[in-house]
């Protein structure tokens, strides 16, 4: 028995998979201060403070679609659809094209098959490079593998994408909402550095294959959603436990090695 079937048997996690509803509340808010946030100072032309709410927005953003991906919101499956496609125009992309190639990251994790994690055999300089081709290959990966649903969703999500970009940048002449979605852009170009590599580099002869945190400060600040060893482990547990079940596995494996993702 491999020590992740031996872990799946063992370790508790199934009761980590039920949200009370100010948890799903607060999932599905996550990102809204950061948002607000972020557009007020670039209304003020605040740009210093801008950029940091940006950031958050966009790692707050990052971390309720991946539990989208996984139906792990606490909410029904249409609901969570629609939400996918609402954070798509907000953060440009389309979520679903994501969740396809992110599902196929666990099933063929670390291989040829695996889109998603590509960047991760790079040097940290190359992963950055890679970061505006990255975005492309998912959506064409996607495509090429998706179910007519999936493909009616992406298409929706795309157009949506057009839609809203030709009206900020040719009609409208609103500043901060340009702000926005360069921002985002920038994000998604940056996402096979920040989301990818940081936590799969240098773990190919790793029994996890993922790095993950500790340090509960650490932990805090980025939301829980460097706890990557742990989501492979157990992708349906939702982001706001993974602490609880990274304590668990401790306990129940001390002696496995724990690569930080910083």
């Amino acid at each position: 028995m491999t020590l992740h079937k031996d872990l799946l048997k063992n370790v508790e996690w199934k009761d980590l998979l039920i949200l009370k509803p100010k948890d799903i509340l607060l999932e599905l808010s996550l990102s809204l201060p950061w948002l607000m946030l972020s557009f007020y100072f670039a209304y003020k032309n605040n740009y210093l403070f801008a950029l940091p709410c940006s950031f958050m927005f966009f790692l707050t953003g990052l971390r309720q679609v991946h539990n989208a991906f996984h139906f792990a919101l606490g909410i029904s499956r249409p609901f969570t659809h629609k939400f996918m496609y609402m954070l798509s125009l907000l953060m440009l992309g389309s979520m679903h094209a994501i969740q396809i190639n992110h599902l196929r990251h666990h099933q063929h994790c670390m291989t040829e098959e695996d889109i998603e994690a590509k960047s991760a055999k790079m040097r940290w300089w190359q992963a950055i490079l890679f970061g505006p081709f990255f975005p492309i290959l998912l959506h064409k990966k996607a495509l090429e593998v998706a179910t007519p649903s999936q493909k009616k969703w992406i298409t929706l999500e795309l157009i949506g994408n057009i839609v809203i970009l030709t009206i900020v940048f040719t009609v409208l002449d609103i500043s901060f909402i340009k702000y926005h979605f360069i921002t985002m852009l920038t994000g998604q170009c940056m996402t096979a550095f920040f989301a990818v590599w940081t936590v799969h580099h240098d773990t190919e002869d790793h029994v996890y294959m993922a790095r993950t945190l500790r340090h509960p400060i650490k932990r805090f600040i980025t939301y829980n959603m460097f706890l990557h060893v742990e989501h492979h482990l157990f992708p349906a547990v939702p982001t706001c436990k993974l602490h609880i079940l990274s304590k668990r596995l401790d306990q129940y494996s001390p002696n496995v090695e724990i690569r930080k993702v910083f």
